[in-house]
């Protein structure tokens, strides 16, 4: 009996084995695809801003020397003609305490213009009406009282609401005139080096050692020709002074 047996278990196991090997060699069904995720809805990226489109372009400032004035005898004058020199802007009257100062200015133009220095008149009545007269009065007054020769213009107002643009452009940088024959010193680069206030006179150690040394300053390469009522400027020569 036993050894009917075992044949037919060895018939059995290898009939199983058959069988396996039939299932394995059976292709598999494919499996369906899985359908793409979409993907999360949501803003989009903001683009990196252009940095030279976004810098803000640089503000170029009026230069102090610029625009037109009237000369006391109704003439135009650019006074970018002026650049190049040292420039001594006042504001002049003939009924002041300070009105002396006249002599003292023709005296300190005469002297040093041949080495760059101009000064520029601006007659105002702002500070206790004490410039009424018109363009034609105050020119024959400066004539037949203090010979001026340098360089005079008509009559602006250098304060308040209705202040002439030069004096605008000096007040921001040093202050409003505070009372007539204030003086404003310029470069000859056309930058505002110092103010001087009434009570400071034309000889002025402290405003003379100013001015000579705007003058030996090297003038810019582009200078325009010279203005009106001034000489060609020269470079100033070496001294030992102050």
């Amino acid at each position: 009996m036993n050894a009917i047996c075992h044949p037919i278990k060895s018939l059995a196991a290898l009939a199983g084995l058959f069988v396996c090997a039939a299932a394995i060699g059976q292709p598999q069904p494919a499996q369906p695809a899985q359908p793409a995720q979409p993907a999360p809805a949501g803003p989009a990226p903001a683009a990196k801003p252009d940095a030279k489109a976004s810098k803000p372009e640089a503000k170029q400032e009026t230069p102090v020397l610029s625009g037109t004035v009237k000369s006391i005898d109704g003439k135009d004058i650019d006074l970018s003609s002026y650049a190049g020199q040292v420039v001594l802007v006042v504001n002049v009257a003939s009924r002041c305490g300070f009105t002396r100062q006249y002599a003292g200015l023709e005296s300190l133009y005469k002297s040093k213009k041949d080495a760059g220095l101009v000064i520029l008149g601006f007659p105002a009545n702002d500070f206790g009406s004490q410039e009424p007269g018109t363009d034609a009065e105050i020119a024959s007054f400066c004539s037949a009282n203090f010979g001026v020769t340098f360089p005079m213009f008509s009559k602006v107002s250098v304060k308040g609401a209705s202040q002439h643009p030069l004096f605008a452009r000096l007040s921001a940088a040093k202050g409003e005139p505070r009372w007539n024959f204030t003086k404003y010193l310029v470069g000859r680069d056309g930058a505002i080096i110092e103010r001087f206030d009434s009570r400071i006179a034309p000889d002025d150690p402290a405003m003379l050692k100013a001015i000579d040394a705007a003058l030996g300053a090297v003038a810019p390469a582009a200078t325009n020709p010279a203005a009106p009522g001034s000489a060609p400027a020269t470079p100033a020569a070496p001294s030992g002074k102050p």
